[in-house]
């Protein structure tokens, strides 16, 4: 770990030499803090990939955070993504509540300062100043009293838990989540003149210990005129190890030591990527987009040790062990911008996937501390781990992680939201080839489908399509013939949906027949979740990652699929769009038919590069980014969902996306700056210019690469890896003659189809 800071630290300095720049300080984590229709972001304060995530808890419940007045208390920890929070305090004048609402305080956005690393706030009730921040493993909260008496700190929960008061310094505890104990142990800088914990209804002084679902504790401190710290380690293992945590990484360093190393590590890591040109705006967006991206995958390793939630079992090993990842949303940029920037950790993650296949049984599609989260369609692992490995990554056992995912792939349900072993409707698709839908007037005859989620039974034929595709590459690179014609043969299922009469991916029943009066817009229920996830046929159809050109041959060519294309962009609601949104809330950011908020739509605008019509990706990018990203709290069209969206962001300003992670490949778009550099892990760089780029000047002209004129519409992984300079000259019309030859591109991924 004393490695690995030192080198960040040395990094931050080269980088800041370099550019002269803090690029850190165009981060705002605020963004995202106003929901268009779901899930807001907190604004977590945590070091890149760290165990430890913290933020205020603001308004309860769902709600959109940056618009409550109030702060109800500050996490201890945010143990798996978005998925609420274990344990908080908060520090309050007066009498403690068990009612947290009562010791709550109002507060203001325009006297915080928010940063990655730092938080400070007014507690306006209770005129406390409250700041913090953090390290790996441990937070430290400081609050500033004002000269009220009855100042105290809180702690409280909201599960089973126990807490345990040791005076004059010390609380500590667990509390419970999905099974699993996380331990805290929190150290106070000055001693207790009062203590006491309560439960739901009464407070009890003097007490020093309590256990049950929603418990607190409390303790007091006489008016010093100096603030409290509260430094708390976190632990999956035990208390003694939270201790420890907090001792190694915190001990004989000030607040204001820990708060400068942390800083000075998000300078390090945002600034791998520096840009010039652009507008202010541009660079808030871009750079807390960055931000964003290191929130996930987390190492929870401490101190050569782990807490494994696929076993139970506490295992040792220097190599960390990273969970918290959603992979039907991370796998299309999240990890893809993770293999350039620092593949050794993307490794590290892979390896840790296997490793949970070791102790579950399963490859897991959702990874958490606790276990495997049974969440969307897909086995995305299979995505995970050909990417890394066809792009030279080493570092994780390849072997055992085709055995993983090849057991997901012939034994495991594929039903949405739903783990384990095969049930009847997944046989039928292993014989078959597409999984049987049914009528909207049909009720569900399987009882392991899921109530809400349903069957999907089109988006699931298409993802496994593709997940199938990633685990017959990986296949043939490991020299497993059989399995890779079979494999490759059922990547083809996805012709089995798509109706040529409608030219729409469509529902088909068990006995052949499609699903009459389907709808491609309405049909399905909330989400169309009967055949599609979270959005409708329009946007799904175009969902052939694997194979583009055999889809582009199923709608008649290549001008008809870009006319597909210009209709998507152009389809409206049909019904008010109230209403299109009530059914479809994931569909935010909507042009047209296409929700620039949702994953299933990330690779579209790109797709024109296919149809040799790139004129068009580039103006739909930038379409996109303008209208639907912003640096104010509402600056994130959807659910941003851990990195996802915001690494879309990142590769699109760069000018380059990886519409189907596994060639190898990045489909070119229309960079945001007029330069963009990236430090890659070896010291090499990869720069793109984009000479005359302007918000008018979003068309290509003409291209070179390392001084070669390029005239087609993708760089490849090695290029980048390389290092060089990719130059663009842009200007304010299309140029259709750019970019056009895409014999290049047949000739790249001709291996992918052999």
């Amino acid at each position: 770990m004393k490695i690995r800071l030192f080198r960040f630290l040395f990094l931050a300095a080269v980088v800041s030499a370099c550019t002269g720049e803090k690029v850190s300080r165009y981060v705002d984590p605020n963004i995202g803090g106003v929901s268009p229709l779901l899930t807001t972001k907190p604004p977590t304060v945590h070091r890149p990939n760290s165990m430890i995530r913290v933020f205020p808890v603001t308004k309860p419940g769902l709600g959109d955070r940056y618009l409550s007045d109030k702060i109800y208390g500050f996490v201890v920890n945010m143990p798996a993504y978005r998925n609420s929070y274990v344990t908080e305090l908060m520090p309050v004048s007066g009498a403690v509540s068990p009612d947290k609402a009562l010791n709550a305080a109002v507060y203001d956005h325009d006297l915080e300062e928010l940063h990655p690393w730092y938080h400070q706030v007014i507690l306006e009730d209770h005129e406390i100043t409250a700041d913090w921040t953090t390290t790996e493993r441990a937070v430290i909260y400081r609050f500033r009293f004002s000269e009220k008496e009855q100042n105290k700190v809180v702690f409280r929960t909201q599960r089973n838990s126990s807490l345990q008061i040791a005076p004059d310094r010390v609380i500590s505890g667990w509390e419970e989540f999905q099974g699993v104990r996380q331990y805290f142990y929190a150290e106070f800088s000055q001693p207790f003149n009062t203590f006491g914990t309560f439960g739901k209804s009464e407070v009890e002084e003097n007490s020093a210990q309590k256990s049950g679902a929603g418990i607190g504790a409390y303790a007091g401190f006489a008016e010093t005129g100096q603030p409290v710290e509260v430094r708390i380690g976190i632990s999956f293992i035990d208390e003694e190890q939270a201790r420890a945590n907090l001792t190694r990484e915190t001990a004989g360093k000030t607040f204001d030591q820990v708060k400068a190393e942390s800083e000075k590590i998000w300078e390090a890591t945002l600034g791998r990527i520096s840009v010039k040109g652009g507008t202010e705006r541009q660079k808030r967006i871009f750079y807390t987009c960055l931000y964003r991206s290191y929130e996930r995958m987390v190492d929870i390793s401490e101190d050569g040790r782990y807490f494994s939630g696929y076993d139970r079992q506490v295992h040792a090993g220097s190599a960390p062990f990273y969970v918290d990842d959603w992979l039907w949303d991370t796998f299309r940029s999240l990890h893809p911008l993770r293999l350039i920037l620092d593949p050794g950790m993307e490794a590290a993650m892979v390896q840790s996937y296997v490793d949970m296949f070791e102790q579950s049984g399963w490859m897991p599609g959702f990874p958490q501390f606790y276990g495997d989260y049974p969440a969307m369609i897909g086995f995305h692992s299979a995505a995970l781990v050909w990417d890394t490995y066809q792009k030279g990554i080493a570092g994780f056992d390849v072997e055992k992680a085709y055995e993983g995912l090849r057991k997901n792939a012939m034994e495991a349900t594929m039903l949405p939201w739903r783990s384990g072993p095969m049930c009847v409707l997944d046989s039928f698709y292993h014989e078959k080839g597409w999984y049987p839908a049914l009528a909207e007037e049909e009720e569900e005859t399987v009882p392991l489908v899921h109530g809400f989620e349903k069957r999907q039974a089109v988006a699931l034929t298409l993802e496994h399509s593709y997940d199938d595709w990633c685990l017959a590459q990986l296949a043939k690179a490991l020299n497993k013939p059989g399995d890779y014609r079979y494999f490759m043969a059922r990547s083809q299922n996805y012709r089995q949906v798509y109706n040529p009469a409608t030219g729409f991916m469509s529902p088909k029943k068990a006995d052949g027949n499609w699903v009459e009066n389907f709808n491609p817009k309405l049909s399905g229920g909330v989400g169309a979740r009967m055949y599609f996830a979270e959005n409708n046929s329009w946007i799904w159809t175009f969902n052939v990652m694997h194979d583009i050109p055999g889809l582009m041959e199923l709608m008649g060519g290549s001008e008809k699929f870009s006319e597909r294309l210009d209709a998507l962009f152009n389809e409206p609601t049909g019904i008010a769009k109230w209403q299109f949104l009530g059914q479809f809330p994931d569909a935010s950011g909507l042009n047209g038919m296409f929700p620039a908020g949702n994953e299933p739509a990330f690779h579209v605008p790109y797709l024109y590069n296919y149809a040799g019509q790139p004129w068009k990706t580039q103006r739909r990018i930038r379409e996109v980014m303008e209208m639907w990203f912003d640096d104010s709290p509402l600056g994130l069209s959807g659910d941003e969902d851990g990195g996802a969206m915001c690494s879309w962001y990142v590769f699109s300003a760069m000018g380059f996306y990886p519409v189907t992670p596994g060639t190898g490949l990045y489909a070119i778009g229309s960079p945001f700056f007029e330069e963009i550099t990236i430090r890659l892990p070896d010291g090499k760089k990869f720069t793109v210019k984009a000479k005359d780029c302007s918000k008018k000047n979003k068309y290509i002209q003409s291209a070179r690469l390392n001084g070669q004129e390029l005239n087609r519409a993708w760089i490849t992984h090695e290029e980048i890896m390389n290092g060089g300079t990719l130059e663009f000259r842009m200007g304010e019309r299309a140029n259709p003659s750019w970019g056009t030859d895409l014999s290049w591109f047949r000739e790249a991924t001709a291996k992918f189809r052999e």
